[in-house]
């Protein structure tokens, strides 16, 4: 029978057959713009669910509401790469009873796939969807209210969840292809007013920056990249969204047209900067796990050479035919990175959660040469720090500190650090950036951590790496 996957959200949950104490998942692809998750959970709290447990791709400021739903039992678990905003302040706080977990994105596609992270309903919000459930993430009709491109952290959730629903602003006639979500993994479609502000994709993280500072940072960085001697005729990239990151990509730029040489791939969240380098024939294909802003989403939507993976296909450890194995070059930001080259992306140095684990780890440890950049002090905050406030990523997976007062190298790629020297470029040891940045401020006061644990960090391994205490 026609339509017969086209219902109403409560009549979809009532399908899926979902009970209290299940777990129930959403992806973050329209990021700030998100409104797949409070529309979700307020029915369910309507509908009388208790105890359930979130499994979110990540969390931002939008999902503020959740406060009321963890407050009154219907949220008791969350799963997460990332927090920020009014939630993040209350979970470190001790808004939960039981720890957030928080998985890197490829550690979160492993454990779905490992059925370790097993998901009842997943709530996966689309642009474009049929009536028989093939979605995607880009405009298909002439009522398109929405558009996030690459749907990569939906996708282990529509493979792998004893339920799915597809919620969409959008429904077009079947048959809607190519579709990232297809049909035969989807068991009902809601559709809804608004699934996401896509004017918000690229909020948070993702800034261009005019700083002084941060273009200092970038051409240093740059020049690491250059030469590293990865920087040869069919390399890979991945850049992180911080401003002296995406900056980077311009340098390299000039460098690649002088020396003739282009780029293979670029992989990760993808960014009109690699649209423009790939529209110049300066990188060949784009894999694109997430869209970061408009134009990268218009390009997958578009483009044959500009394709949508999956975090699994992106990241996962586990599986041997993920992107990251190929990876040459990664370029992140970090908040803080400690003497033995450890990385925190995750909690402030006031003991707040701000922020996610992402593909950090994940492309750090599989990539040829991972390059953080940051400065060495934000205001009266340190950065290069004795230790960091939280282990993220481990620094066996860190071969070079940028900062505005030189390059730390890993003390186990000397080969790098002889390049580096070699090209005139300003090698330091870390431990004296580190005595650097406690000359200028000083010694900041111990947080005032208590014993309770919120939230719980795993490796992208599923092995439990570090724990994140209440702040009081």
């Amino acid at each position: 029978m026609r339509n017969s996957k086209l219902t109403s959200l409560e009549e979809a949950i009532r399908r899926s057959g979902l009970q209290d104490g299940m777990t129930i998942s959403f992806h973050h692809h329209f990021r700030g713009g998100d409104k797949v998750v409070n529309l979700v959970v307020d029915k369910l709290a309507e509908m009388g669910f208790k105890n359930l447990h979130l499994a979110a791709s990540s969390l931002s400021d939008v999902h503020a509401p959740l406060i009321e739903h963890i407050r009154n039992g219907v949220i008791t678990r969350i799963s997460t790469s990332g927090l920020r905003g009014e939630l993040a302040n209350a979970i470190s706080h001790g808004l939960m009873k039981e720890p957030v977990v928080f998985r890197s994105h490829g550690g979160r596609g492993s454990a779905i796939a490992s059925g370790e992270l097993a998901i009842d309903v997943a709530f996966l919000g689309a642009s474009a969807c049929d009536e028989l459930g093939n979605a995607c993430g880009v405009p298909r009709s002439e009522n398109a209210k929405s558009i996030c491109g690459s749907l990569g952290y939906a996708l282990p959730d529509a493979r792998y969840a004893r339920h799915v629903v597809v919620l969409t602003d959008d429904l077009v006639p079947y048959p809607n292809l190519p579709a990232g979500i297809r049909g035969a993994d989807v068991e009902s479609v809601v559709v809804v007013d608004s699934v996401g502000d896509s004017s918000k994709i690229s909020a948070g993280a993702i800034r261009d920056s005019k700083n002084p500072r941060d273009i200092l940072l970038a051409k240093q960085a740059a020049n690491v990249v250059i030469h590293s001697g990865y920087f040869q005729d069919g390399f890979s990239i991945q850049t992180g969204t911080g401003g002296a990151s995406l900056a980077v990509v311009k340098y390299i730029r000039e460098q690649m047209i002088k020396d003739g040489i282009k780029a293979s791939f670029a992989l990760g969240g993808i960014t009109a900067h690699m649209v423009k380098l790939h529209e110049e024939g300066l990188i060949g294909r784009l894999i694109d796990v997430q869209s970061f802003d408009k134009v990268a989403a218009q390009s997958i939507a578009e483009d044959p050479s500009h394709v949508e993976v999956s975090s699994v296909e992106y990241a996962s450890g586990q599986h041997l035919g993920s992107a990251t194995h190929a990876l040459d070059i990664v370029i992140l930001s970090a908040l803080e990175v400690d003497t033995d080259f450890n990385v925190n992306v995750l909690v402030g140095s006031d003991g707040i959660i701000r922020g996610a684990i992402g593909g950090h780890q994940d492309t750090a440890a599989d990539s040829a040469l991972s390059i953080i950049v940051c400065p060495l002090l934000r205001g009266r905050i340190p950065c290069v720090v004795p230790k960091v406030t939280t282990l993220i990523t481990p620094g066996k997976s860190v071969d070079v500190v940028v900062t505005e007062y030189g390059i730390a190298v890993n003390p186990a790629r000397p080969e790098i650090a002889e390049r580096l020297r070699e090209a005139g470029l300003k090698i330091v040891d870390i431990k004296d950036l580190a005595a650097k940045a406690t000359s200028i401020i000083g010694t900041p006061d111990p947080l005032p951590f208590g014993e309770r644990v919120v939230g719980v960090v795993m490796n992208r391994d599923g092995q439990k790496l570090d724990e994140i205490h209440i702040i009081q």
